[in-house]
């Protein structure tokens, strides 16, 4: 088996040993439980300003010194940060951790994409990056969904346990990227100067289907983090105020589990839905489903609205991985990841922008109300049925690239 072959077969396992974060159902009571809530918040922000900050340098080190190698340092973050929390205590200990998980994302940001279409290309078999990317969709909520289950009933018996498992999943990719081989040589190779490298990126972020699918992209990464961010008041609102528990722990895994298995139920007709409709209707398709979902958390009581949260990641299905799939090929592999972390960072620092927009609408004292939630949901849904006009109206790039 050749490197590059090697790297196919082992990239869908890489995607889910990244996404077994065990972690993600009970991350903020376990802060809470060591620390105060105050310190709980900034340890959340310490992790979105290291992403935030090492977005773009990771990019450029991918690009200019290698997939595998950036992959490793991402791997060998992870492992860091999953040994901090599981022995660590204390902000600053808990604070580094979250730096260097916010490494191990930025790191693999762009960069594991980028490895698995150039490893396609060595193999000549760059026509099968769509349905690669797929199968490595369904790998990462799978991985989504069983960690979230299994680390809530981990919780029960200690709420260290997720954070243990989940380093021992980061060895697991540190020795599967370690096992990777650096693809792509060749054309990276061809673009040397710093010149060349800047007039390469300038025509891609010029080039009218990678603009069109770079906004897309952008306006995608909020939408889709809305009910993630305001979906809690309507959970509460449901339970009736009810304090959380170590019970709710396993509660929370069990509904983030349920997502995660629609999303992957979503991608398995998703192929079919490219075929019959195209790609440009489909994408316009997701992002009005985000669009749709944010209306109507705004508009139900609580009680209708969290069935609506099950359906958070349905949209990706139908989009994030056709997205990646269509920019591989009309990017070079000198500015492949570059292209792709400049692209997230502006998605983060937009995001952020609404946020600090929309938190003039919250309440100054106490918790945020069901009804403040409610009328923050509903300017992003006007928002979003503007933008999804203006994508409608300009959607001819992309259906030129597509044709």
């Amino acid at each position: 088996m050749t490197g590059a072959a090697r790297n196919i077969a082992l990239y869908p396992w890489f995607r889910f040993f990244q996404n077994l974060l065990f972690w993600q159902a009970i991350w903020f009571l376990f802060f809470q439980s060591e620390l105060s809530a105050a310190e709980a918040i900034l340890l959340f922000a310490v992790y979105d300003i290291a992403t935030t900050l090492l977005e773009v340098p990771s990019g450029y080190a991918s690009d200019r010194w290698g997939r595998r190698r950036t992959l490793i340092v991402s791997a060998l973050a992870g492992v860091v940060s999953g040994g901090l929390f599981t022995f660590g205590s204390g902000f600053w200990v808990f604070a580094a951790a979250q730096f260097a998980m916010g490494a191990h994302i930025a790191f693999a940001s762009g960069t594991d994409g980028a490895l698995l279409y150039e490893s396609l290309a060595d193999e000549d078999r760059a026509g099968e990056i769509e349905a690669q990317e797929l199968r490595a969709f369904r790998f990462t909520f799978a991985a989504l969904g069983l960690s979230a289950l299994l680390g809530g009933a981990m919780a029960i018996w200690g709420l260290r346990l997720p954070f243990a498992a989940n380093a021992l999943a980061f060895v697991a990719l540190a020795v599967i990227a370690f096992a990777f081989a650096e693809p792509g040589r060749a054309e990276r190779a061809a673009t040397t100067g710093e010149g060349a490298r800047l007039v390469t990126l300038r025509s891609a972020l010029t080039h009218p289907a990678l603009m069109w699918l770079f906004a897309l992209s952008t306006l995608f990464y909020g939408f889709s983090h809305l009910p993630f961010i305001f979906g809690q008041p309507f959970i509460l609102e449901a339970l009736g105020g009810a304090a959380f528990t170590t019970e709710a722990a396993f509660l929370s895994g069990l509904v983030t589990a349920v997502m995660m298995l629609l999303t992957v139920g979503a991608s398995l007709v998703a192929p079919q839905l490219r075929d019959r409709l195209g790609l440009t209707t489909l994408l316009l398709l997701a992002f009005s489903m985000l669009v749709g979902l944010a209306g109507g958390l705004a508009l139900f009581g609580s009680l209708m609205a969290v069935p609506l949260l099950l359906l958070r990641k349905v949209p990706d299905s139908f989009a994030q991985p056709f997205i990646a799939a269509t920019i591989q090929p009309l990017l070079s592999n000198a500015v492949r990841a570059t292209y792709v972390s400049i692209r997230s960072l502006t998605a983060r620092l937009l995001f952020a922008a609404s946020l600090a927009l929309a938190s003039v609408q919250a309440s100054r004292v106490g918790l945020m109300t069901l009804a403040e939630v409610q009328s923050v949901l509903a300017a992003y849904a006007v928002a979003g049925l503007v933008a999804l006009a203006v994508l409608a109206l300009t959607a001819g790039a992309l259906r030129r690239a597509e044709g």
